[in-house]
């Protein structure tokens, strides 16, 4: 399946092939379509870059830009450029994925990702993942707000904190009424 680079994002145009990939995984976002069954899907496809670069990873798509092939080593060269600490996030979103969850952004819910163990539009998303340094300062505050914002979309936060090149720790934060 092709992909085009259009300044941040990936445009898959053709629409069989942004079907079969939405079908495949909850990958993309069909253009103006905000809760699209697979079978509906008759517009482009965006793609993250996060996901774009899996995707890449895992020989499910090619990426152009200027009709030129983009490798690896360049998908990732441009991830590094749009995202701060890429190479921690794409970690969490790779751990996610690979154990067979649907992981969007999660900018809406102001963190770095939205988990969903069956797909948007099937269930809601349970979890909510910011991604942390093991060295990063997490004042009480953060930790309220982030416990707030979760508890009031029924979400649970999940603090993913890397460790070394292919591990990930998890921090889960569960909140009881007194």
């Amino acid at each position: 399946m092709k992909c085009e680079i259009i300044e941040n994002r990936l445009i898959v145009w053709n629409i069989e092939d942004s079907r079969k990939l939405f079908s495949s995984g909850y990958y993309g976002k069909p253009i103006g379509i905000p809760k699209p069954k697979p079978e509906e899907i008759n517009v482009p496809l965006i793609l993250d870059l996060i996901e774009g670069l899996y995707l890449l990873e895992n020989k499910k798509i090619s990426i152009y830009c200027n009709k030129k092939k983009v490798t690896m080593d360049t998908m990732i060269e441009i991830c590094k450029k749009e995202y701060h600490e890429f190479d921690k996030k794409y970690l969490v979103y790779k751990n996610f994925r690979d154990k067979g969850y649907i992981i969007n952004p999660g900018i809406k819910f102001g963190c770095d990702f939205a988990v969903y163990e069956k797909g948007p539009g099937i269930d809601h998303a349970p979890f909510l993942i910011q991604v942390y340094n093991r060295s990063d300062f997490i004042s009480s505050t953060a930790i309220v707000l982030a416990g707030r914002l979760a508890t009031t979309v029924r979400k649970q936060f999940i603090l993913a904190i890397p460790k070394g090149k292919d591990k990930v720790d998890f921090l889960a934060l569960d909140w009881w009424k007194a």
